[in-house]
């Protein structure tokens, strides 16, 4: 199994539960995505996987390591392999576009590539196609406070698609983008991860693109699994009861329109 949760429990600082007894097993090349109402735990699950936060309880394995067994320059080189795309992707306003996707493989680079990179772009071709795919090359040059909510979510996902890790995670990776801009940037990322059998985990608000893109679905609630499933599985009466008393109700169709339907990577 690429990720292994093992009976995980995660209470932040303030005393939230955000996680409960969590067991999940995601194999390598699996692409799924996790839906649940606010606050049902999905950002915390991911930083999870990400190694970003550790377990209050239970085992989480990440590419067969148990990252919390490691000693801190394992698991430094252990979250090289692993991406995030953040829903506001932490990007210095002032910094270029081509410097925010290049500092993907900071992780991987030498600390003289990293302070070079700094202060001359050393992949400058590498990060203008890492941008071409999501429609952003003509923004290679733009400082990142120059670009709507959306292009910086599209630079984040190019800043991963360049880091090109073993494993993808995406918390909302779309959010900021319109349907059709949304569809075409998820199956962006579904395509990477079919061609270098990566594994690739998104939460996503949008049911409807969740089943649009994804075989597989997981529905979290209050820090649970609520149903872990095929997307052609998940109907009406399980997205009613996994955002049972939101004032947001899943959506009434299970699939987008078809002036934006895209084809499930």
């Amino acid at each position: 199994m690429t990720l292994q949760l093992t009976g995980v429990s995660l209470t932040h600082a303030n005393g939230v539960q955000a996680l409960r007894d969590v067991d999940l097993h995601i194999g390598a090349g699996e692409q799924v995505a996790i839906i649940g109402p606010s606050g049902a735990g999905k950002s915390s699950l991911l930083n999870l996987l990400a190694t970003a936060l550790r377990p209050g309880s239970g085992e989480l394995q990440v590419l067969g390591e148990r990252a919390w067994k490691l000693s801190a320059r394992q698991r430094q080189r252990l979250r090289a392999r692993i991406g995030l795309v953040h829903q506001s992707p932490p990007l210095p306003p002032r910094q270029r576009v081509v410097t925010a996707v290049l500092a993907g493989k900071l992780g991987q680079w030498s600390l003289g590539r990293s302070l070079l990179n700094l202060l001359h772009p050393v992949d400058i071709p590498g990060a203008r196609a890492a941008l071409a795919r999501l429609d952003l090359s003509d923004k290679l040059f733009a400082q990142c406070q120059q670009l709507s909510g959306g292009q910086l979510q599209r630079v984040g996902v190019a800043r991963v698609l360049y880091q090109a890790p073993e494993v993808l995670l995406a918390d909302e990776p779309v959010s900021a983008m319109d349907p059709v801009l949304a569809g075409h940037t998820l199956s962006v990322l579904c395509r990477h991860a079919r061609e270098h059998n990566v594994t690739l985990v998104a939460s996503l608000h949008a049911v409807e693109l969740a089943l649009a893109h994804f075989p597989r679905i997981i529905g979290l609630r209050d820090g649970q699994i609520l149903f872990d499933l095929p997307a052609s599985e998940v109907d009406h009466e399980l997205l009613d009861k996994l955002y049972a008393n939101e004032q947001l109700q899943s959506p009434p169709t299970p699939a987008p329109p078809l002036s934006v339907q895209i084809p499930r990577c």
